[in-house]
């Protein structure tokens, strides 16, 4: 979801969807020890990297990941949170401009170029990495804020715009792979019949 719509003006873009779409309450969730800071109206009022509006917390949460199932919005205590950085997304099947992938593409199914998901941010390096069915998987040189399912990644070789694919998947978080290279620190340090497992959330 963008963060606005330009048509909607200067009113409250989460009171004009809620115009339209019925609420569905679900819980604030602290993306670090798993804790319920609060309630809100729906997970379509939020996208990544959004402020959430949480009653008696007197500093700002940002929001990191959705659970659509549950209604679980996940929330970090920092705009600049691990959480929010991803370097790797797979596509839908790509929108070529030149109607095939570029050669390079084709031949190696790896190619370096740069892309964008938002109209005004910098150029990022990245690797695509061609599948079977047209899709492609991005890799970036280094983590990005903010990725986001359903926006658009646009490809470039230089100036030239090669095609643009809508985001499908997205890989884990940096504070995701910190999280697991934790625990496998803890597994080597600890005898192994003191390893808890923790149960899948």
């Amino acid at each position: 979801m963008s963060m606005g719509l330009c048509f909607v003006g200067k009113r409250d873009f989460s009171e004009f969807l809620l115009e339209y779409l019925q609420p569905r309450p679900g819980n604030f969730v602290s993306i670090e020890d798993g804790k319920v800071l609060g309630t809100h109206k729906g997970c379509f009022l939020y996208t990544f990297g959004q402020k959430a509006k949480l009653r008696n917390c007197s500093r700002a949460w940002f929001v990191v990941d959705k659970n659509i199932s549950s209604g679980e919005v996940f929330v970090a205590p920092s705009r600049d949170h691990p959480a929010l950085y991803r370097d790797l997304l797979r596509t839908n099947r790509v929108h070529w401009i030149a109607e095939e992938p570029p050669a390079e593409l084709i031949q190696n199914k790896m190619m370096e170029c740069n892309f964008r998901f938002q109209h005004l941010m910098a150029l990022v390096p990245c690797t695509l990495t061609l599948n079977q069915d047209g899709s492609v998987w991005l890799t970036l040189a280094k983590p990005i804020r903010d990725l986001t399912a359903g926006q658009f990644a646009v490809f470039y070789k230089g100036d030239n715009c090669l095609g643009s694919g809508m985001i499908l998947r997205l890989g884990p978080s940096v504070f995701t792979l910190q999280q697991g290279k934790n625990r496998e620190t803890a597994g080597v340090n600890v005898p192994a019949d003191e390893v808890t497992v923790q149960p899948t959330k």
